[in-house]
């Protein structure tokens, strides 16, 4: 029986890759949208502006795993490994963590015992990071309960900045009113848009950004601004990336990122999910670091 294996839900936006050299175990988010089912398109996103083209006004439903989707899983791993960290969406915007611990509760005492669960606080390409950060633990030998504490202890350290370009969807999800998405409307006309960020797990403005109509260039100035505020030497920076179906943006951001800066690792570059992706839409951009 291997030592020490890792479960996380969709929202984590790992690519294929990195969950199967790691065998990790991906929990999926639920989406209902009938309207889109016989859509073109090769992703919710291109299904969403196919949407808009027809001017057919529809906004999908997500829902958090059950807490029998992380029982089987907790199961299945538990029959490989002796230990099991599990990482989930932050619990502000999603009840997902809560089935996580639920369906935990459901295992034998003994059980309960091999399980770790941690709130990342953060989504997408933000929570990718802390599950990129168990990896390193269980690398270098750490055992399930140091793992977890450690990684608790660093949630605040990963930063996470979204953009995002229409608000309608946002309003449609509820995260947003229709009055805050009339004035986010306005004001993008204007060359100004608002750069969100998760503080304490709640998906909050950082700030309004003018002639932010080039999206990646924006994000780019945020992360050299911060990583210059760092007095460490030479620390090594990891970075991630995740796109509303908006590759092109998302690899000028990951080569202007390179370029400048050498001690940055781009861990991945994917494509956003669904429970992140339907409420924010088409050519979001977001963009997540910390050090390691």
């Amino acid at each position: 029986m291997e030592k020490i294996g890792i479960i996380t839900d969709e929202a984590a936006d790992l690519p294929q890759q990195i969950i199967k050299e790691h065998q990790i175990v991906i929990v999926p988010v639920k989406l209902d949208w009938p309207e889109t089912e016989n859509l073109p398109g090769e992703n919710t996103f291109q299904k969403m502006r196919e949407l808009e083209r027809r001017g057919i006004k529809s906004f999908g439903k997500t829902s958090q795993p059950s807490p029998k989707d992380f029982l089987d899983k907790y199961k299945d791993q538990l029959e490989r490994f002796d230990k099991i960290i599990c990482v989930t969406i932050t619990s502000k915007l999603s009840g997902t963590y809560n089935s996580a611990i639920q369906a935990k509760n459901f295992l034998d005492p003994e059980k309960q015992k091999r399980v770790f669960v941690v709130d990342s606080l953060n989504a997408s390409c933000g929570q990718a990071l802390l599950v990129f950060k168990a990896i390193d633990l269980i690398k270098i030998g750490k055992e399930a309960e140091e793992i977890f504490n450690e990684m608790e202890k660093f949630v605040p350290y990963i930063r996470f900045f979204v953009m995002i370009e229409d608000p309608k969807w946002l309003e449609a999800s509820g995260r947003i009113s229709h009055l805050v998405a009339i004035l986010l409307r306005k004001i993008a006309k204007a060359g100004v848009r608002p750069l969100l960020t998760f503080k304490k797990g709640i998906l909050v403005p950082a700030g309004i950004k003018t002639g932010a109509k080039d999206i990646p260039t924006t994000l780019f100035k945020q992360f050299e601004a911060e990583i210059k505020k760092i007095k460490k030497g030479n620390k090594k920076i990891r970075v991630a990336i995740t796109h509303g179906d908006y590759l092109e943006g998302a690899q000028r951001l990951r080569e202007m990122i390179v370029k400048d800066f050498k001690n940055v690792e781009v861990g991945f570059l994917n494509i956003i999910n669904n429970i992140v992706g339907a409420p924010t839409g088409p050519n979001t951009l977001a963009l997540s670091w910390c050090e390691i």
